[in-house]
């Protein structure tokens, strides 16, 4: 089966570059990817799929209905949008919009969906249940997974597979992890509460910027005394608003961050953590606060049955050689994490990078993609599907 997996792609691959090159052309914003939904769905019923569209807002759905009595269901989840960035490559298929770039790969993650669906379409061989295709919206804003789980793309889902691009491995390769490949991304915004006053009389007031950069020096330093180094925690103070005029001390300082876990347990007790450390120097210099921790998305916590199929999948596929078994996580976040709430799942990585040029990274205005990695998403996602419904539940 792997090798009609292989010929099957190998026939596809012009249009599977067309149907890359036409997205990144074309690209969309988180909740507004009415045309390449369009396109996506005009390109699955072409293969004879019954579409839904307008799921999650901006989605699409399709299934390929197996013909045995398994009732599991695989999803296959790829995301659609684009970042709010000017594309700065020399492509000659560059965006058409300005402001507007495929620079995370998700023209990639589709084009892998679409390809993967069109292979298991013509296998020849009727797979035992039912393998359901998610073409996600919103997915840099960590939106578009609630609103597809709200239109109920979960139910009944047994397992779900994903794709990320990654240009730090090399085109045609496979990363794989066991374990947490992604981190939980938590917002916090602090106020600082303190009393105005002269500028020259700094003890009749209560100065917010003071009081606001000891306690980020209070987190950080907290941090490494006082979480389990083994399981880090990364906590950034991006933004930083206060003062009115250089000569009057300010009373009120807003801070707005992001928070990034790996483990579960941790991230479970951060907010009551940060608001002790918060409160207690707020307290040490008679100063208040209001403190606003928002929950963001969940680690990706990969299933090890599943990393098991992708793995072999992969080296059957390609050599071992090409598979990297990747031994760190990374701090960036996934909303992909929200469905693995419902179903065990795996996100494999896709290595983009090209041999011989300079490899800018994800979300750069002149990120580039291998486009020999299509064929190799491609023939990983649907091998490991096959081999999937070949392994009893």
């Amino acid at each position: 089966m792997l090798s009609r997996i292989k010929d099957l792609a190998t026939d596809l691959a012009p249009r599977l570059i067309e149907i890359r090159r036409h997205i990144h052309s074309h690209p969309e914003l988180s909740g507004q990817e009415y045309q390449t939904a369009a396109y996506v769905a005009g390109v699955l019923s072409s293969f004879g799929f019954h579409v839904q569209e307008l799921v999650g807002k901006t989605g699409v759905v399709a299934e390929l209905r197996g013909e045995g009595t398994d009732e599991r269901i695989l999803a296959i989840r790829t995301d659609m949008d684009a970042l709010p960035i000017q594309e700065r490559t020399d492509l000659e298929f560059s965006s058409r919009h300005p402001g507007v770039m495929h620079a995370c790969g998700h023209d990639v993650h589709t084009t892998v969906g679409l390809g993967t669906a069109m292979i298991l379409a013509q296998l020849g061989v009727p797979l035992p249940g039912t393998t359901r295709f998610l073409f996600q919206p919103a997915e840099e804003t960590a939106q578009g997974a609630h609103w597809m789980i709200r239109d109920g793309v979960m139910e009944g889902v047994s397992s779900i597979l994903g794709v990320h691009v990654w240009p730090s491995v090399v085109g045609g390769s496979i990363g794989v992890r066991y374990g947490a490949l992604t981190a939980a991304a938590d917002d916090l915004e602090i106020t600082i509460i303190g009393e105005s006053g002269h500028g020259a009389r700094p003890h009749e007031a209560i100065d917010a910027i003071w009081i606001a950069s000891q306690v980020i020096t209070s987190l950080q330093q907290a941090i490494s005394r006082t979480q389990n180094p083994l399981r880090p925690v990364v906590l950034t103070i991006g933004q930083i608003q206060g003062g009115r005029a250089p000569n009057v001390i300010a009373d009120q300082v807003r801070m707005l961050g992001t928070v990034r876990s790996l483990h579960p347990e941790t991230s479970e007790r951060l907010p009551e953590w940060i608001e002790q450390i918060v409160a207690s120097v707020c307290q040490t210099y008679e100063a208040r606060y209001t403190l606003n921790y928002r929950r963001g998305v969940p680690s990706v916590q990969n299933d090890f049955t599943l990393t098991q199929i992708v793995e072999s999948a992969a080296s059957e596929a390609w050599g071992s050689d090409r598979v990297r078994i990747l031994l760190e996580p990374s701090l960036g976040a996934e909303d992909f994490s929200l469905y693995l709430g419902h179903a065990p799942g795996m996100m494999f990585r896709l290595g983009v990078a090209f041999e011989d040029q300079v490899n800018h990274p994800l979300h750069h205005p002149q990120f580039k993609v291998n486009e020999e990695a299509i064929i190799t998403g491609v023939v990983t996602m649907a091998y490991a599907a096959y081999k999937y419904w070949q392994k009893k539940g």
